[in-house]
């Protein structure tokens, strides 16, 4: 059976122990994982330290960008390997693999490599008491040693986001993948190879949380940043984990996201974007739509509409290209879900589609699949109206006025992304500057520029990433004052 290693200063390397790659469509294992110890942990934060010291501390812009485009250049090379293993490891379609994850994580490092070469510094002439002048001006320093601490959703998308401008600023890196998914970041190790990356530029420990690798690099004292995607609460304690050494950190969360549908939205397109933003990889977006409010008017046909929407995805096996919803991740994931499933009901949610578990008659029965599922009738304050599923899932209420739709959207701890739909412009803008999150879409979902702010407040994150904002945390800006 495949064994999927640890990659330290350049090296494929065994770890302590082994624990199962499941693939969430049929439940089997399709890998043996190694487990980092603490020592190997250490061996990784040296192996990238003294890589910041050797040829990658004193290759120049140009060259070290030139790399980040051949890194690009390799992954599209492996293209169909990073697609097979993106979909073992986490049973989304095999269209969705291809059309998404991996074409993002080659625009992730040619974007960045040709961003950080245009990122002008500020510089300012002051004149000095004496009557003399002096010149200010701002010069980029990497931040030394990031760990990379990625999640299970989208793992080499969301991965190659954060390590592409970590490189890109002159940074080295200790990644840890998901658990459930590290067949990519190995993938990637190779690509830095056939790249010419030095070693110990990237390394990748596998593991869990606490008392395995994610803790063991959070507690690191020679780690200088950590940027985390994934649950509010691992952010919460990576955040106490990372508190007495101060170091800077990058988090983006969860979400308990809201779609506002108009009367007057041009209904089919509502439709189509809200039946992605519900069920685009089987819910399991930080991004996706839980909640969803329709002004009265139309409130009726809007449910009709997405409930005929959830009916035809085809949940089938993720290698059939006619396949457009896969299995949750984990069957512990699966168990949450359905646990909300559950509760819905208890709090008094009347279902309007799913709400279960599909048969096959195959294999796929011991895979983590559920029904695409859509509720009304719950009071904002239900727990399956509060509190992240992550999941095919969504709730739909109705509003009579913009003021409502506002209120009710903003009611959350959450704060990571809304969704406008609305044939009148000035209302678009109203109400997205109304939006207490990091983006919002008016008539679209998911449409990304790589180039913006992305990320959200409250318990969805901290910080910014992409384009400059991205360059701004991976690297320490420093001033320099000439007396002239």
């Amino acid at each position: 059976m495949k064994l999927i290693q640890n990659y330290i200063d350049g090296r494929f390397v065994s770890g302590k122990s082994e624990f199962a790659d499941i693939n969430p469509a049929d439940g089997t294992v399709i890998a043996q994982v190694s487990e980092a110890s603490d020592g190997q942990v250490n061996d990784a934060v040296c192996a990238a330290r003294g890589a910041l010291l050797g040829e990658w501390g004193r290759l120049g812009i140009r060259e070290r960008t030139l790399r980040l485009h051949r890194v690009a250049d390799a992954i599209e090379r492996k293209f169909d390997c990073f697609v097979r293993a993106e979909v073992a490891d986490t049973g989304k379609p095999v269209s969705l693999a291809s059309r998404l994850d991996v074409p993002r994580a080659v625009a992730n490092f040619r974007v960045f490599a040709d961003l950080v070469k245009m990122s002008g510094l500020e510089s300012f002439q002051t004149e000095t008491p004496d009557g003399t002048n002096a010149l200010n001006y701002a010069v980029r320093k990497p931040l030394g040693v990031v760990g990379v601490i990625t999640p299970w959703n989208l793992p080499l998308l969301l991965l190659t986001w954060k390590v592409a401008p970590a490189l890109a600023c002159g940074n080295a890196v200790v990644v840890k993948p998901s658990e459930e998914t590290p067949a990519t970041a190995a993938l990637l190790a190779e690509a830095m190879q056939d790249a010419g990356i030095p070693n110990g530029v990237y390394n990748v420990v596998h593991g869990f949380g606490p008392g395995s690798a994610g803790e063991f690099l959070t507690q690191h004292p020679d780690v200088d940043a950590i940027t985390f995607t994934g649950e509010s609460r691992t952010g919460a304690a990576i955040m106490k984990s990372v508190a007495c050494t101060v170091k800077p950190v990058s988090f983006e969360l969860g979400g308990k996201n809201a779609a506002i549908v108009f009367a007057d939205c041009n209904f089919e397109e509502a439709v189509n974007g809200l039946s992605d933003a519900v069920f685009l990889n089987t819910g399991q977006v930080c991004l996706c739509a839980e909640r969803v409010y329709v002004e009265r008017k139309i409130f009726s046909s809007l449910v009709e509409a997405l409930k005929r929407k959830a009916e035809i995805l085809h949940p089938g096996w993720p290698n059939d290209e006619k396949t457009d919803l896969g299995p949750l991740i984990s069957a512990q994931h699966r168990e949450k879900v359905l646990s909300y499933y559950k509760l819905a009901g208890e709090e008094g949610a009347t279902l309007v589609t799913g709400g279960g578990v599909p048969e096959f008659g195959d294999n796929r029965d011991q895979g983590f699949y559920v029904q695409p599922t859509i509720y009304t009738g719950l009071p904002e304050s239900a727990r399956c109206v509060q509190e992240e599923i992550f999941g095919p899932v969504c709730h739909i209420a109705a509003f009579d006025s913009e003021e409502e739709a506002v209120a009710m959207a903003n009611d959350t701890k959450y704060g990571l992304a809304a969704s406008i739909w609305t044939s009148d412009l000035k209302r678009g803008h109203r109400v997205a500057q109304q939006m207490k999150v990091g983006i919002t879409w008016v008539n679209s979902w998911f449409l990304r520029d790589l180039r913006t702010p992305f990320g959200g407040v409250g318990l969805s994150g901290i910080g910014r990433e992409g384009g400059m904002h991205s360059l701004n945390f991976y690297s320490e800006l420093n001033n320099i004052c000439i007396r002239l």
